[in-house]
């Protein structure tokens, strides 16, 4: 669940940086403060069983990525920043990024070649809100872990099921590919990793 802290007022990203703690975690959607609200163990799981295989496949293949902490994705033309569950990024260019050394916060799609959300009971933002707002940027991949099958019968089918949905950015628009069970996971970013869906479901169990 998310709550929005005021539904009235609206702050600016610069604003929300400064009053941001660090003992909770929020993201601002179009100037709105939203509280993300504390993830289960099965969605912590999944997470960092993730974060794990893909850190030791960047050290295997010697890949300038890393996976930092609480870093923020800002996009271009709103007053948005958002938390992914697992941010991808490509250290060489956070040089470039205005935003970085003071505020832990990229811009550019050149600096994030992955970004993953698990989905907990406010899938609408994942599938809807984060999926427009990531295309925006032009971030080249965005996975949606929904382990819990908790998304509408329009992304899951219809009986829905867990599903591991991959959007690839072609020509500046996602497209998507989903994988079920014992489907092995096709990453263009990690063209090396070697799992399937279920050894990710599996983790949150």
């Amino acid at each position: 669940m998310v709550q929005a802290l005021s539904k009235t007022k609206t702050i600016t990203f610069e604003e929300f940086t400064q009053w941001k703690p660090e003992e909770r975690r929020y993201e601002l959607h179009d100037g709105v403060i939203i509280e993300m609200s504390q993830p289960t163990g099965d969605h912590e799981n999944i997470v960092g069983f993730l974060a794990l295989e893909i850190s030791a496949d960047i050290k295997r293949l010697h890949l300038p990525y890393f996976i930092p902490k609480t870093a923020l994705v800002k996009p271009p033309d709103n007053e948005s920043g958002y938390s992914p569950d697992i941010l991808v990024l490509n250290r060489p260019n956070l040089v470039n990024e205005p935003l970085w050394k003071k505020q832990a916060t990229v811009t550019q799609s050149v600096s994030v070649p992955l970004v993953i959300e698990v989905v907990s009971t406010n899938w609408r933002d994942d599938y809807f809100t984060k999926l427009g707002q990531y295309e925006s940027v032009g971030i080249p991949e965005y996975w949606i872990v929904d382990y819990a099958a908790l998304g509408g019968k329009r992304f899951l089918g219809n009986p829905q099921q867990p599903t591991i949905s991959i959007y690839s950015l072609v020509e500046g628009e996602y497209q998507v590919s989903q994988f079920r069970g014992d489907d092995s996971i096709v990453s263009l970013t990690l063209s090396e990793l070697s799992l399937t869906a279920n050894q990710i479901f599996q983790a949150g169990s």
